[in-house]
């Protein structure tokens, strides 16, 4: 082997360490970041998120209220069957000072769109497209509720597919006195 072959596969091993070694830093950085798990009796994070009007919606605009935070997706048959019932109690308790905000978790909107016109949901749609809201929350299954007193503290946090009954009961639980 010539002395130009052994360099260039000298310098490629080099390269594929390097890289390796970055990939591998990169996973175990990401892996072990510090992420601090929300807790029911805490303040809830304060996020800015935009709905399909292009309206802003910030949790702590919502102080005095409750808030029924549904995070979502149009591929969730657990979703598809919640959502009528989320919205069945909205409409009877957004008078009584509880706010519903669905966040869609990084779905194009073309496609949240087409999901919302089979329906005629009364709240706010709003759209986490980089899922920036879903990493503060620590939201990695769907659907995800995550409910909030006037106060701004998280008073129940649940993974997985709501009944009516208990939707009613979340949302007659963060109405505001």
């Amino acid at each position: 082997m010539s002395v130009k072959k052994k360099r260039r596969l000298l310098m490629r091993t080099v390269i594929l360490i390097v890289l390796f070694a970055a990939v591998g830093f990169t996973l175990y950085a990401s892996l072990t970041k510090d992420k601090s798990p929300i807790v029911v009796g805490e303040k809830a994070p304060d996020f800015v998120l935009t709905d399909l009007e292009g309206n802003k919606h910030q949790l702590s605009d919502y102080k005095g209220k409750g808030v029924f935070i549904n995070f979502w997706g149009t591929w969730c048959e657990p979703c598809k069957v919640e959502m009528p019932h989320i919205n069945t109690q909205y409409n009877e308790y957004k008078s009584q000072g509880v706010e519903v905000l669905a966040v869609n978790m990084g779905e194009p909107t073309l496609l949240i769109n087409n999901f919302l016109d089979k329906y005629d949901f009364t709240f706010p749609v709003l759209e986490d497209k980089s899922k920036d809201v879903a990493g503060l929350y620590n939201i990695y299954k769907l659907p995800a509720t995550i409910i909030v007193d006037s106060d701004g503290v998280i008073v129940d946090i649940v993974e997985g597919q709501l009944p009516e009954g208990r939707i009613k009961a979340m949302m007659e639980q963060i109405k505001p006195e």
